[in-house]
C-alpha cells in the first residue's frame, strides 16, 4: 500500500481549483479524501506550493488561494530546508550529467526539489506528469494509485 504521497504541482492546482462543479475537481477531491480516510499520509511540498500560489496570486485568483491555504490544514506541509536542497542539487547534477534534464539549465528546477522533499519523508510523487518526475523517483499519475487497502 501506499502510504506516503507527495503532491505535485498538477494534483495541487486541481485541489485548489474554486470550480467544484468541474468533473476533475470533484474527481481528484473525492480521490483527496478516500487516501485521508484510509489514513495515508498526504504532504504538501513547500516548492509545490510555491508553484501553485505564485500563479494563483498572479492571476488574482484569491479564492482558489484561500483553498491552498486550508489545504496545509489537512495536508502535511513539509518546508524547504538545507540538506533537501543539497540532495536536489545532487539530482539536478546526475540528470543533468545523464543528459536527461527536466527543465532549462538557468531555471530552478521545481521537478528536482519535489523529487528531494518526497525521497525525504520516503513518499511517491502524485502527479499528471509522470514522465519528468518518473526519471527522479517513484511517481505516479494520481489516478492510477489503487484505492486505499487494495493493490493492484
Amino acid at each position: 500500500m501506499t502510504d506516503r504521497i507527495a503532491l505535485d504541482a498538477s494534483p495541487l492546482s486541481l485541489l485548489s481549483h474554486r470550480n467544484l462543479d468541474q468533473p476533475r475537481v470533484r474527481e481528484i477531491r473525492a480521490w483527496l479524501e478516500a487516501q485521508l480516510a484510509a489514513r495515508v499520509t498526504i504532504f504538501l511540498p513547500g516548492i509545490v506550493d510555491y508553484e501553485v500560489r505564485r500563479e494563483l496570486l498572479r492571476a488574482g485568483k484569491q479564492r482558489s488561494v484561500q483553498r491552498l491555504d486550508s489545504l496545509r490544514t489537512t495536508l502535511i506541509y513539509l518546508p524547504l530546508d538545507t540538506p533537501t536542497m543539497r540532495r536536489a542539487a545532487e539530482m539536478w547534477a546526475q540528470v543533468r550529467n545523464q543528459g536527461t534534464p527536466t527543465a532549462d539549465p538557468k531555471e530552478i528546477d521545481a521537478d528536482v526539489i519535489l523529487a528531494a522533499q518526497a525521497e525525504r519523508v520516503g513518499a511517491i510523487m502524485v502527479t499528471e506528469n509522470v514522465g519528468h518526475l518518473a526519471r527522479l523517483a517513484d511517481a505516479r499519475h494520481w489516478r492510477d494509485l489503487p484505492p486505499p487497502g487494495r493493490e493492484s
